[in-house]
């Protein structure tokens, strides 16, 4: 123990802790919106195990172009559900949550879905290969239905915020300098 310590143990404030590792609901995560990200990891990282047990193939790319939404919708998705159900979001340099929940929902949905079509089009229909894509799909369709949530609940997130005129966005005091400077 230095002398310095009493000084600086008076005045330092050390942030509370409340020991929860897992927060919903939280301000950007709701019970609701919860289950349906966990469910739409779930079933994308069924889609993509089913995918990737298929033997062969009769159109390789589009097989691989469905691994490769699919491992990424639960990759990306899961990372999102981790920092978003965690305290682990409070300390990334992230500024607009919302938004960013909001795109990557849209941007990963949208993207199992073109794979989920394109596989479903271009595959030789073994069980595998259609309990993929009908995992898929329902995957695509949960991502969806928590961004058609997320805009009842919340709003749309990627309207941008409207700005304050230059004109009328100084203080008052900085007013009365202007005023008397001209006169």
């Amino acid at each position: 123990m230095t002398a310095a310590d009493p000084v600086y143990n008076a005045t330092t404030v050390q942030e509370p802790k409340n020991g929860k590792w897992f927060i919903v609901p939280s301000e950007y995560l709701d019970k609701w919106r919860f289950g349906i990200k966990v469910a739409a990891v779930l079933f994308s990282l069924l889609a993509f195990i089913l995918a990737a047990t298929v033997y062969l193939c009769s159109s390789c790319p589009a097989l691989y172009f469905f691994q490769f939404a699919s491992c990424a919708a639960f990759l990306f998705a899961g990372l999102l559900l981790l920092f978003l159900a965690t305290p682990l979001h409070r300390r990334v340099g992230v500024s607009d949550w919302p938004k960013l929940d909001f795109s990557y929902t849209v941007a990963i949905g949208f993207l199992i879905f073109l794979a989920s079509t394109v596989f479903a089009f271009l595959h030789r229909w073994t069980e595998r290969e259609q309990m993929s894509v009908a995992f898929g799909f329902i995957a695509c369709v949960l991502f969806l239905a928590d961004a058609v949530i997320f805009v009842k609940t919340k709003g749309w997130p990627l309207r941008s915020k409207p700005q304050i005129p230059p004109e009328h966005s100084e203080t008052p005091e900085a007013e009365k300098l202007t005023v008397r400077s001209e006169e």
